[in-house]
C-alpha cells in the first residue's frame, strides 16, 4: 500500500514501470551445466564450442539454455537442456547448485545465470545439436581454454572459488571473449565470509586437496582437551580422510615417524599416512572405522576379546623394530617430580606426596629396560572398536573383534610399559581383562617392568593433576587423583616396586 500522499505509480498493461515512470528491470534467466569428472590429472568439465548463427559463435561455453517459460523451474530446465545439447540423462537428485551470476553483456543487456554441478549421469556426451555446436571437449578446471565466453568463464571462476553469488557486469567496448586484462568478475561474500566455519584455513585446505582431491565437507573433530586441530574430510567421491594440524613440530615429527615406521605393521588397524607437510605441521591420513572405547559398555566376554586384541596390537607395535639398549639417564621422569608435585599439591590427598616421593627415591635403583617402538598415549580414547568389522587374520593372529589405534603424536621409542601407564586404569578391578591383554600380548610383565609401571603411572598421575589444575580441566584432575589413590591402595601395604621397604 502506498504511503499517504505518495504519487501513484505510472502503470502500463504489463505493469513493468516504476513509480517515476522508468521501465522496471527485467531480464532472462538461464541455466549452465558444469558436467564434472575426476581424472588423474585433476577435475575436468565438459565444454561445447558455439557455431552457426548464434551469439558468441566460435567461442567455448558450458552447455546451457533458457527456461522455456514460467511453468519450468531451473533444475528441470537444466535436465532438459543437458539432454537436448549433449544427449546425457541426468537425475534431478544429482543436480547441485554451484553459483549464480548476475551478468551484463558489453551491449548492456543483463541476465541471471544459474550454474549447476553434476557428477553423475547416464550416457556419453555428444554433439546433439550440430547446427549450434561444432565441437565438444573435456577441459581441465585448472587450465581452461582461451577463446571462452567471458560470462561462462566468470561462472566457472566463481564456482572454483567456492562463491555462491557473483556479479559480472561488462563495460561497453569489452570483448565477448574472456580477457584477463578486463576481468569484471566480482564475488559476493556469503554470510559466513565465504568459508565453511568448520573447515581449516585455506592453506591447509589446499594441501589436503592436492593430496586427495576436492573435499566436499569438513567436520571439526578436534579433541576438546588438546591444542591440535583435527577434521574429518569427506571427498566428493564418498571417501573419507582425516586432516590434522599438530600443536608443535615435535608432535608432528613423532606422528609422521610413527605412521611411517610401526603403523604399517598393524595393517587396517591403524591409519595410513597419505601426505605430510612439515611447514604446516599437517598430515592427511586414512580413516579407520569404529568409535573410541572410552565410555563404551560391552558384555564381559566381549570385553575380554577386545582386550586380547589390544594386547595383540601392543605387541605388534613393540615388535615393529628390534629392541635396543636404553640410552643413559632414560629412567623414570623423576626430574619433573618436584615441579609437578608443587603444582598438584592442593589437589593431593594426605599421604599422596609421600608415596610419590618414595617411588622417586626407589626409581634410582631400577634396572634399565630395553627400548622399543611405543604409541605413547595408549589409552581407551585412542583405541577404536567397530562391532561391524572383523580383524583380518593376516594383520593380527586371530580373527576377533576389530580394534584400531589412532593419534600417534606422542609416539617415540621407550620401554614397552610406557604404553601400559594410561591403559592400566582400564583393567582396575578386572583381573580377567589384564589376563586377556597379556594373553594377546604374548607374555607376562617382568618384575622390573611391573616396578617401572607403578612408578611411571604415579608420576603420570601427578603430571595430569598439575596440568588439569593449570588448565581448568577438572576431569583430568580427577583422573589423576583416582589413579594415584588406586596405586597407593594397591602397593602401600605390599612390597615396594623394587622390593625395598616403604
Amino acid at each position: 500500500m502506498p504511503y499517504p500522499d505518495a504519487p501513484l505509480p505510472n502503470r502500463t498493461a504489463s505493469g513493468r514501470y516504476t513509480m517515476n515512470g522508468q521501465q522496471r528491470h527485467t531480464e532472462p534467466v538461464d541455466v549452465h551445466l558444469i558436467l564434472r569428472r575426476e581424472t588423474v590429472g585433476g577435475p575436468q568439465v565438459l565444454l561445447s564450442r558455439r557455431a552457426g548463427r548464434v551469439y558468441a559463435a566460435g567461442l567455448w561455453h558450458l552447455p546451457s539454455g533458457h527456461l522455456d517459460g514460467p511453468h519450468e523451474d531451473v533444475v528441470t530446465a537444466l535436465v532438459r537442456e543437458a539432454r537436448e545439447e549433449t544427449g546425457v540423462v541426468i537425475d534431478p537428485a544429482d543436480v547441485r547448485a554451484a553459483a549464480t551470476v548476475h551478468h551484463r553483456s558489453p551491449g548492456g543487456a543483463s541476465r541471471t545465470g544459474h550454474f549447476f554441478e553434476v557428477r553423475r549421469w547416464q550416457g556419453e556426451p555428444r554433439i546433439a545439436e550440430p547446427d549450434v555446436c561444432d565441437a565438444m571437449e573435456w577441459a581441465s578446471l585448472d587450465a581452461l581454454p582461451t577463446g571462452m565466453v567471458a560470462y561462462c568463464r566468470a561462472g566457472l571462476d566463481a564456482y572454483t572459488a567456492g562463491a555462491h553469488l557473483a556479479v559480472h557486469f561488462q563495460l561497453p567496448g569489452d570483448a565477448i571473449a574472456f580477457d584477463p586484462a578486463a576481468d569484471r568478475l566480482h564475488l559476493v561474500p556469503d554470510v559466513t565470509g565465504g568459508k565453511d566455519p568448520d573447515a581449516p584455513g585455506a592453506v591447509v585446505v589446499k594441501f589436503a586437496e592436492q593430496a586427495v582431491g576436492r573435499i566436499a565437507q569438513w567436520t571439526d573433530t578436534s579433541w576438546a582437551r588438546e591444542n591440535s586441530r583435527v577434521w574429518r574430510a569427506d571427498g566428493v567421491q564418498g571417501d573419507t580422510w582425516y586432516v590434522k594440524v599438530h600443536q608443535s613440530k615435535r608432535f608432528h615429527s613423532r606422528e609422521v615417524r610413527g605412521l611411517r615406521t610401526w603403523a604399517p605393521a598393524l595393517g587396517a588397524a591403524a591409519p595410513r599416512l597419505v601426505a605430510a607437510d612439515e611447514a604446516l605441521r599437517a598430515v592427511v591420513i586414512t580413516a579407520v572405522p569404529g568409535r573410541p572405547l572410552h565410555g563404551v559398555v560391552l558384555a564381559p566376554e566381549r570385553e575380554r576379546k577386545v582386550f586380547h586384541r589390544i594386547g595383540a596390537l601392543a605387541r605388534r607395535i613393540h615388535q615393529a623394530s628390534p629392541p635396543r639398549p636404553a640410552p643413559a639417564d632414560s629412567g623414570p621422569a623423576v626430574a619433573k617430580a618436584d615441579r609437578h608435585l608443587a603444582a598438584a599439591r592442593s589437589h593431593l590427598r594426605p599421604g599422596d606426596e609421600e608415596f610419590v616421593r618414595d617411588l622417586v627415591r626407589q626409581a634410582k635403583n631400577l634396572p634399565p629396560l630395553e627400548w622399543v617402538e611405543t604409541h605413547g598415549d595408549f589409552q581407551l580414547r585412542n583405541l577404536l572398536h567397530d562391532p561391524d568389522t572383523r580383524a583380518a587374520e593376516d594383520e593380527v593372529e586371530d580373527s576377533g573383534p576389530f580394534v584400531a589405534v589412532i593419534d600417534l603424536e606422542r609416539s617415540e621409542p621407550g620401554p614397552a610399559v610406557r604404553d601400559l601407564v594410561r591403559l592400566s586404569d582400564a583393567w582396575h578391578g578386572r583381573p580377567d581383562l589384564l589376563a586377556a591383554f597379556l594373553a594377546g600380548y604374548g607374555r607376562p610383565l617382568t618384575p622390573a617392568e611391573q616396578a617401572r609401571l607403578v612408578i611411571d603411572a604415579a608420576l603420570d598421575s601427578v603430571s595430569a593433576i598439575a596440568y588439569g589444575s593449570a588448565h581448568a580441566d577438572p576431569e583430568l584432575v580427577e583422573r589423576g587423583r583416582r589413579t594415584l589413590a588406586r596405586l597407593g591402595a594397591e602397593h602401600h601395604d605390599s612390597p615396594s616396586p623394587t622390593g625395598e621397604p616403604w
